[in-house]
């Protein structure tokens, strides 16, 4: 049985496992996708340490470094479900059930498993889904060099993988239902320095177009006189909901907005389950990845202090 189990293998989780390895912890972690949603980033400018670094590199050194601690297991697998264990016999802790049939047991489980893109549910989303439809431009844009696409949203991912699909694709539609976008400053610039961005406010699309790929989108207002507008791509960026598919069956609190409910220790209201990273309430729904690399350390810090019985932090690492 390790002493943690570790669900989820981005920013938060990699960082929970370094912290609790340190604390010489058998630790599991376990995922299926490496690097989560860092490696989504292409670019990463708030890395303290690092002016510039891509997110799939800043992922793989978190790994590396995880991995190096020798209390560390480390799996690839999807998670089906997390049991407690049998009480009345006086089992404590929690089973891990893979999707393999395999199963794995830990004392304590962090569940730092992310965050799922939000579709737009329009006609032809699904039926074009990887013949055109995409949720992640940074990801995919090399692929519409000398194209025309629409990127849809307004936050920090649509209007990053604007700026980013702009470096290969000819034209680039950023499509927007508001007429002010929420992203950093600092992305927004990078978008109007680009003359191959085209910038449609206050439209959104009703439906996507096509025969064996992706060919148009209908706009639900005219532009430029249509609302039929041509592109061989479609890159939906608005947003994402938190990945708790694993805390609810357990009983876990989640917040109004659907998040993994926290205290300030991580722990949710189930004895020894704990939350880290873009899953949870904490840091005020901010998702970046030094609030998700922080989360992940207290969350370590705090299974620690609970396997030690008692309550509180653990103390410094330095």
């Amino acid at each position: 049985m390790f002493d943690t189990a570790v669900i989820g293998l981005g920013c938060a989780s990699y960082t929970a496992a370094i912290y609790a390895a340190r604390y010489k912890l058998t630790t599991l972690i376990v995922g299926e996708t490496e690097g989560g949603m860092g490696i989504t980033a292409a670019e990463v400018g708030n890395w303290p340490g690092d002016i510039e670094v891509k997110g799939p590199d800043l992922m793989e050194r978190f790994r590396k470094h995880a991995l190096s601690f020798e209390e560390v297991t480390h799996k690839t697998a999807r998670v089906e479900a997390i049991e407690p264990l049998d009480l009345a016999r006086g089992d404590k802790g929690f089973r891990l059930r893979f999707q393999s049939g395999e199963t794995a047991e830990a004392k304590t489980v962090i569940i730092a498993t992310g965050s799922n893109k939000r579709h737009l549910g329009v006609k032809g989303e699904e039926e074009f889904s990887g013949k055109g439809v995409t949720y992640c431009a940074t990801c995919d844009a090399f692929f519409y060099r000398g194209k025309d696409v629409a990127v849809i949203g307004g936050g920090d991912s649509a209007v990053e993988g604007a700026a980013i699909a702009a470096q290969v694709a000819k034209t680039v539609y950023l499509i927007h239902r508001r007429k002010e976008f929420r992203a950093e400053p600092y992305w927004i610039d990078k978008v109007k320095e680009r003359k191959n961005i085209v910038l449609i406010l206050e439209n959104a699309i009703t439906e996507v177009k096509g025969d064996t790929k992706v060919r148009s989108v209908t706009l639900s207002k005219p532009f430029n006189g249509s609302t039929d507008l041509p592109v061989d791509g479609v890159f939906i960026e608005i947003g994402a909901d938190p990945a708790v598919g694993l805390a609810t069956p357990l009983g876990c609190t989640l917040d109004e907005r659907g998040y993994l409910k926290v205290g300030d220790d991580m722990s949710t209201n189930v004895p020894g389950i704990f939350g880290a990273g873009d899953v949870t309430s904490g840091s005020n729904h901010f998702a970046q990845f030094t609030t998700a690399a922080g989360e992940g350390a207290i969350a370590a810090n705090s299974v620690f202090a609970y396997l030690q019985g008692g309550g509180g932090h653990a103390g410094s690492m330095g």
